[in-house]
């Protein structure tokens, strides 16, 4: 399955909206909803230390790793 964004468990720690997050981090809610529903290929370091900062967290709070074909790389 490859690397999986874990938002919605930090949004409900902190008693957050989709919406708050996505003004405090300077991205549009679409854009987080991309990432929040594992849709997004990439996530650019600048939004991750946002998420981080806003969420109070850690990276690795927020990635997942799950073992399975579709996170290989197309060359590999």
């Amino acid at each position: 399955m490859g690397i999986r964004v874990d938002i919605d468990v930090m949004l409900a720690r902190r008693k957050m909206a989709v919406g708050e997050l996505a003004e405090r981090i300077g991205i549009t809610p679409a854009n987080l909803a991309v990432l929040k529903n594992g849709r997004a290929k990439a996530v650019r370091f600048s939004t991750l230390e946002a998420l981080c900062r806003e969420l109070d967290c850690q990276p690795g709070d927020l990635l997942v790793f799950e073992p399975g074909d579709a996170g290989q790389l197309a060359d590999s």
